[in-house]
């Protein structure tokens, strides 16, 4: 009898190890397509380690379910077949239920089209801006699947027009990467630009990689404009920006987000800066954002000022508490619970262990929950939109500066003028 009492105490001990180990190996993998290395590299890598860091906070507060969140990332190397050949692997094969990115809308868009939109497995991008997106969700293409945690180049467009106005560009070169967010941005500016009473002496686009601009830089400076409008990223951008001063282009810049990059600007060299302007997607500052600007570095190794590393956190806070609202790993649920993880009537919830240790249980009570990013308060529209203010900065003293903002409002009041 004792021996059948230890027996039995020893297979109790031996199936609760058995559990705890489990536990520990319990997993939920979300797939990451990112550009971690060409054009778009530098923002790829900022943003496959925000949404590391967010899953790492939500799985310090308890995880999902048990379970913790875990990425699965491949590289697009910035192109978009790769990409599809990635997120491919990542839902046929791999299962996973969420997709996050990419963060270029050249990446963005074939993986919607291609992989995930007929797959209906939710997609996040937190950097891809490109109206495209919007008119493919318009157009009933998208399945309600896409979400991103940036806006749309309609209105970033709209913004960068009247700050260049502002700026005294009035007769603006434009060089353009040629893609479907060059060509896109190119066309919501110089219909805003043109508007306000700018003239734009030439549009002139790029592909991507080459060795020399100098034949785009040429035909760019034709007509005598008084600055560039240089949309691109840091690679090629630094690039095209040396080949303009080195043949005698006038020192005077307006940039993309894109371009608000340490590297693009030492790569140049800041002497050569002195009157750059640009445009990015804002925020409205929270304690997320305290948060993120203080931890993210010790984390990361990079920058926080990253263009893609705020909204690539954020991307991974909603996407990690959508799957807690949901209760599984279905997609269809998941999607309903992105808006849920917003919810403007929910407990304001911030970044961080503790806030998401917060949330998880709100979550497990039944209780609406609206997280407040990095960014900012958002809530997405029936397309997967969010709306926000547009930051507005120059380069001085080779680092990038806040100038001012413009708010939803004002984009809003500018477009229903020049319409």
């Amino acid at each position: 009898m004792k021996k059948t009492i230890l027996q039995l105490t020893a297979a109790l001990l031996l199936t609760g190890v058995a559990g705890i180990a489990n536990a520990a190996d319990c997993k939920i993998t979300v797939g990451l397509v990112m550009e971690l290395t060409g054009p778009a590299g530098e923002y790829g890598q900022a943003g496959a380690k925000s949404v590391e860091m967010a899953f790492r906070d939500i799985n310090e507060a308890g995880g999902v379910r048990g379970c913790d969140l875990v990425t699965d990332t491949r590289d697009s190397q910035s192109q978009g077949n790769v990409a599809v050949d990635a997120a491919t692997q990542l839902v046929q094969v791999k299962k996973v239920p969420v997709v996050i990115g990419g963060i270029i809308s050249s990446v963005s868009i074939p993986i919607l089209t291609s992989v995930t939109g007929p797959a209906k497995i939710v997609q996040v991008s937190p950097a891809s801006s490109s109206p495209t997106l919007t008119a493919l969700g318009r157009d009933g293409k998208t399945n309600g699947i896409f979400f991103r945690t940036i806006t749309s180049d309609a209105l970033q467009g709209v913004a960068a027009a009247k700050y260049a106005v502002d700026k005294g560009f009035k007769k603006l070169s434009i060089i353009h990467v040629n893609n479907d967010f060059g060509v896109n941005m190119v066309a919501e500016f110089a219909r805003a630009y043109k508007a306000l009473g700018g003239t734009i002496i030439s549009t002139t686009p790029y592909n991507e990689k080459q060795s020399s601009y100098a034949s785009e830089v040429t035909a760019a400076m034709g007509g005598e404009p008084d600055g560039l409008y240089l949309i691109s990223y840091p690679v090629d951008g630094a690039t095209i920006a040396r080949t303009w001063i080195s043949q005698g282009g006038p020192q005077k810049f307006l940039l993309n987000d894109g371009m608000n990059s340490p590297d693009f600007i030492d790569s140049v060299g800041a002497e050569y800066l002195k009157d750059a302007y640009g445009t990015s997607s804002g925020t409205s500052p929270t304690a997320s954002t305290d948060y993120f600007m203080k931890n993210y570095k010790d984390f990361s190794g990079i920058e926080p000022s990253n263009p893609a590393a705020d909204r690539s956190y954020d991307a991974g806070a909603i996407v990690g508490l959508a799957i807690a609202i949901a209760g599984s790993e279905d997609p269809a649920k998941i999607k309903d619970a992105m808006f849920k993880a917003v919810d403007p009537a929910g407990t304001p919830i911030y970044a961080g262990k503790e806030e998401f240790a917060k949330a998880l249980g709100l979550i497990k009570d039944g209780k609406p929950i609206r997280y407040e990013g990095v960014i900012g308060p958002v809530s997405f529209d029936k397309y997967g939109d969010i709306t926000g203010p547009f930051r507005l900065w120059k380069i001085k003293d080779g680092k990038v500066e806040t100038e001012g903002e413009m708010t939803t409002d004002d984009v809003g009041k500018l477009q229903s003028q020049i319409q």
